[in-house]
Parts: C-alpha cells; structure tokens; sequence
C-alpha cells in the first residue's frame, strides 16, 4: 500500500499574487507527483485552505487538482485545520465533499465521557482522523480520543495539533503522543517542521506561509509512505529564495548601498527578500526609497520582491529625566488608565505580560505565534 501524506497547504493564505501562485502550482506539484507515483489515496491533514471561506478563484483552483485525483482514481481523504475549520461545520470542506472530490475523516461519536472515532475503511487501511481547532482548542479533546476497532487493517490516525515530542519543551499546549492510541502511522499537520519519528510524521507545509517560512524552509514537502518501508519526504522547490541583509545607519544613503549590494547578485526568477538591520543615526526609513529598490530587483528579472524593516531602528534621542526601571510598565499603564477610562483597562496589565514574550532560540515561526497567541487567549479566557 501506498499513500500520499500532506497538509498545510494553505491554498489563498498569501496576498501577493505571485506566491498565491506559487501556492497553489506546489499543492499541483504534490497532486502530479501523487498521481505519477500511482498512490493508493491521499491524505490531507488539515489547512488546506487558510481560512474556513476562501476566495472563489482559490476554489476553482483547488478543485482542478481534486479533479485530476478523481480522474487518476485516487480518493482523497482529509480533515480541518486551525484555519479551515469551523466550529458549525460550514467550510468548502464539506462542499469538496458534495462533489465527490474527498472524504473527511473525522467520523466521531461521545460516547461516556470519550471521543469514539470511527475509521473509513479503503484498500487495507483503516483512515481516522480529528481535526484540528482554533486556539488549540482540540488538545483536550484528543486526550478523549478512542478508536472503533479494525483488527488486520493499516491504522492511520490524521490528526492536526501539536504533539509534546515536536515542540520540547516549549510552554504551548500540546499532545502527550505516549497518551494517544496506537497505530501504524500517525499522519500530522500543523507545525510547519520536519519532523519524522517511530511512524508519528509532520509532513510541512506544501509551501511556505510567510517571508520567516520562505527564509527558514526554503520550500515545501510532503510525504509518500509506502507501508513496506520508510515515509519519503518529497521536496517542492519551484523558485531559489535569495536573502539579501543590510545593515544602515544613514536613511540617505541606504538607497544607493542597498542598490551597490544588490548588483552583483543573480536574481533572475528568485524570490528576493530584502532584510534591513540597523539604528538610524541620519533620516528616517521613508527616505529609503523602496519603489527604486524593487523596480530595480523586478527590471533584473526577479520573481517578487519582498523587503523587511522590523529591526531598523531610529536612533532614539537622550531625554533628561529620571525613571524608576522597576515600575515604568507600570506607571506607563497607571497613566494610560487615567487618560482613557474603559471596562478594557483591566486587562491591559495582562496583556503587557502576556505580549513580552521573545522567540526562543531555534523556534520556528509557526510554535512562536502559536505559544505567544495562547498567552494572548489566556487574558480573555478563550478556549
């Protein structure tokens, strides 16, 4: 037996149209190379669209590939994930469902305080899955799941969540994979990682989600599994990425030195992502004239321009009073309350807190924004 094994897809996630492009030609990537590879099914484990309701050229899109696996004769079959999902059950999964294009796999019953999930049988398999939930919401939940037996299939669990062996021992809810139910591969999504251990795989994203993805990834995967010998990672590569870091110090003539820097470089059909770095001490970032910078990456043939100013710095003038460092958040918040009376001031001695919180050291992107949005959720008790 032979199946496909991908997820976080992410199909309408980028506003720039050329890597909404690039999205939705690695997902065609995958379904080709499926398909070539004549796989038995294709499992899609959750986020194959960004949101729950995504844009109608997106769809259209999506179900040409559903259609190619349907004409090849491969079912495809899936589950939600933290951005498709939707907690009345009204996605454009459900209408890739009424068209015959897939098969969710999330089959469950309640039964005395557990979650019973039934399986769908195909080809020797036994397909489970539960989705994944806003806010990570299904953690709790899946430590209720139970399995309807199969005795002699293949047992396959898709589920999209975090598991504890993946995120170490970052503060984020996740799933004890020890607690879960045993079976012979569990399909993950969600992390956007390489992760492939004791038969428990994250498949990574069929392309990256944002310019840290682009930089950290490099690309996108997914997994064929072939159930005779080891899951195979499959790398989707269809444009080099091309960091290009600055540091400045003088906004006017950062235009020039980024322009002298840029010259000697290739960057005919690449994805050009421009980092600036650095503490103004002449100007201001508006005297950087990015419009210059990127005609001239465009007319040199690149295939999108992307720039990031998050640690340029103005130099930041002395000021002649005194403060007391133990107490300025809060005396800032004390001052802020007293200028603007709202029921909100409660919470914003919670939110400097729960904001403060810096990206660990080899952290991806992806558990980083999950783990400084669960601090945020604690504040208004949203689970």
């Amino acid at each position: 037996m032979r199946f496909a094994h991908m997820g976080d897809c992410h199909l309408g996630g980028w506003r720039h149209p050329e890597l909404a492009t690039l999205t939705m030609q690695s997902f065609a990537s995958a379904v080709n190379t499926s398909i070539k590879e004549k796989v038995d099914f294709v499992l899609i484990a959750g986020d194959l669209f960004d949101t729950a309701y995504p844009p109608i050229d997106t769809i259209k899109d999506a179900f040409e590939q559903f259609r190619k696996l349907k004409d090849a004769n491969i079912p495809v079959f899936l589950i939600a994930g933290s951005h498709d999902y939707s907690a009345s059950g009204k996605t454009f999964l459900e209408v890739l469902e009424k068209a015959g294009f897939a098969k969710n796999a999330h089959q469950p019953e309640e039964r005395n305080g557990s979650i019973i999930l039934s399986p769908i049988l195909y080809n020797g398999a036994a397909i489970y899955g539960y989705p994944g939930k806003k806010s990570g919401m299904e953690v709790e939940e899946i430590s209720r799941i139970k399995l309807q037996e199969s005795p002699g299939f293949f047992k396959i669990l898709m589920l999209h969540t975090a598991i504890r062996d993946a995120v170490g021992t970052l503060p984020i809810s996740a799933v004890d994979q020890d607690n879960l139910p045993k079976v012979d591969y569990l399909a993950l999504a969600h992390l956007h990682i390489d992760y492939n251990k004791n038969s428990r795989v994250y498949c990574g994203p069929t392309f990256p989600n944002n310019s840290n993805e682009l930089e950290e990834l490099q690309g996108g995967s997914f997994y064929i599994v072939d159930t005779k010998s080891k899951p195979k990672k499959i790398s989707i590569k269809l444009k080099d990425v091309l960091i290009v870091e600055k540091k400045i110090t003088n906004a006017f003539t950062a235009t020039a030195d980024i322009l002298v820097s840029l010259k000697d470089k290739d960057l005919k059909d690449k994805i050009i992502i421009l980092k600036i770095s650095g503490v103004l001490e002449s100007g201001k970032k508006t005297d950087i004239k990015f419009n210059e910078i990127e005609k001239f990456v465009r007319d040199s043939g690149a295939y999108v321009f992307l720039k990031s100013t998050t640690k340029l710095y103005a130099d930041e003038p002395e000021f002649n009073f005194t403060v007391n460092p133990d107490s300025i958040e809060e005396d800032i918040i004390k001052k802020f309350q007293e200028e603007h009376e709202s029921s909100f001031n409660t919470h914003v001695g919670q939110l400097f807190h729960a904001l403060n919180v810096d990206k660990k050291e080899g952290e991806v992107s992806r558990i980083f924004e999950s783990r400084v949005f669960e601090e945020f959720s604690k504040v208004f008790s949203i689970k």
